[in-house]
């Protein structure tokens, strides 16, 4: 791989004092009743609607009056919102009509054609191209591989939870959350422990590339993309040079057949879908099932006496939490759906969170019950082809936490309500406060 990634310093110098209409923060006003604004008038894509927890009304009423939604004006341009369970699993499964390519954009509505250019990966892919990149990295996380890794993982939270501060407040992102995600990243990927704060600083800066708050420029975000770049391409050759594959997801991909010869903006892309799908998502869930237990105190006491229902309220946390919050498509032909006439080129987004909340598929969604009858039945590791590669990977990170967690302190409480992202993308929560009383 003889690429280099000057181009992206070039881009980060480029970029300085330049600012995105993407990165602009609409207010929102909590005492708005969306039902109250014309239907065409609605935007669910505002970041801030998500950082204060108020989108959740707005999807209800698009459930019920506009399952098949267009917003004509949004700083990302015009798109179709998709916000029903079945529905959404319609267009997920149909990659011939709704496009995951890179080349339209990728799967986020803050993607554009020639931002996700810089950083294809087999997620931004159609069959075949997606098929081949996915095939070769799958035994990493495939069941033999996880069991592997089951020992492993509880031996490092055991490690993290006894650490722990008692009677005293501090932020469980970084100290749990966090913490268990980058170790567990570093191993996958087969990099040194110490680099695992670099993984995560990294992940960070992709992440939240379109929050303000926690993103200072698009230069940065390009100095990121260029560190990440030089940094894996080094691993790459390393991993090339061995005399043998190794069990990481990156020995996979330098000795896989049809993928060890990619070029670097491949690399570059799939490295970051590997950080921020093996650090974002499952650190999320991690903060975010924290905070469900104390806002549902019943379900806190249930699983106190019950603790075997830790198996149930793994996907329970999953679907309340619903890390990510959207994918996107791009349709590739006309298609008509709900009696609306969605037009080639189209942008078209899966409101995964909204789905999640439906009540057509899901019984009593707005409650977090642990010992549901069919837990698993969500959407936020999406549908088809592209359901997510590491879901069991990160459903045991959960089990194993809660397991060494219920073991040692049978309380933890949330002290102040979380700090949230501004995203449309993650239903991140940056910092959370919280106390174990002894």
């Amino acid at each position: 791989m003889s690429e280099s990634y000057a181009h992206l310093r070039d881009r980060a110098d480029a970029s300085k004092g330049w600012k995105s209409s993407r990165r602009l923060r609409i207010p929102v006003d909590p005492d708005l009743d969306p039902y109250e604004l014309p239907l065409e008038d609605i935007n669910v894509a505002n970041p801030e609607l998500f950082r204060h927890q108020l989108v959740y009304p707005y999807f209800k009423r698009l459930r019920d009056e506009a399952p098949v939604h267009y917003c004509a004006d949004s700083q990302y341009g015009p798109y179709w919102s998709i916000t029903r369970y079945h529905d959404i699993m319609d267009v997920d499964s149909n990659h011939q009509v709704f496009s995951s390519s890179y080349q339209f954009g990728g799967v986020t509505i803050t993607g554009t054609p020639s931002s996700s250019n810089e950083i294809p990966n087999f997620i931004s892919m159609d069959p075949p191209e997606h098929d081949v990149q996915r095939k070769a990295v799958a035994p990493g996380l495939a069941p033999k591989r996880l069991a592997e890794l089951e020992q492993l993982i509880r031996a490092r939270a055991i490690e993290i939870v006894a650490d722990l501060p008692v009677n005293e407040t501090f932020d469980w992102v970084p100290n749990v959350s966090v913490e268990l995600t980058g170790r567990m990243l570093a191993t996958v990927l087969g990099v040194p422990q110490e680099d695992r704060h670099r993984l995560i600083k990294w992940s960070n800066a992709i992440s939240n590339a379109d929050d303000p708050e926690f993103a200072s420029s698009a230069a940065a975000f390009y100095q990121a993309l260029a560190e990440i770049g030089e940094y894996f391409q080094a691993v790459w050759a390393e991993r090339q040079a061995a005399e043998e594959p190794g069990d990481d997801l990156i020995s996979m991909l330098a000795w896989g057949e049809q993928t060890k010869d990619m070029d670097a903006k491949q690399l570059l892309g799939n490295m970051i879908l590997l950080m921020v799908g093996g650090n974002d998502t499952t650190r999320n869930s991690i903060s975010g099932g924290l905070l469900a237990l104390n806002q549902f105190p019943e379900e806190y006491a249930k699983l106190r006496d019950n603790p075997q229902m830790i198996p149930t309220l793994v996907p329970e946390i999953i679907r309340w939490q619903t890390p990510l919050i959207h994918m996107r498509r791009t349709a590739v032909q006309d298609f008509e759906m709900h009696g609306q006439q969605i037009r080639k080129g189209d942008m078209v987004i899966m409101w995964y969170l909204s789905g999640n909340r439906d009540e057509r598929a899901i019984a009593n969604p707005d409650q977090f019950v642990i010992d549901r009858q069919r837990p698993r039945e969500h959407l936020s590791f999406g549908f088809g082809l592209h359901r997510c590669l590491g879901n069991r990977l990160a459903e045991m990170q959960l089990r194993v936490l809660w397991e060494e967690l219920l073991a040692r302190y049978p309380h933890i409480e949330v002290v102040a309500d979380p700090v949230r992202a501004s995203s449309t993308v993650f239903h991140a929560i940056q910092s959370m406060p919280v106390r174990i009383a002894a």
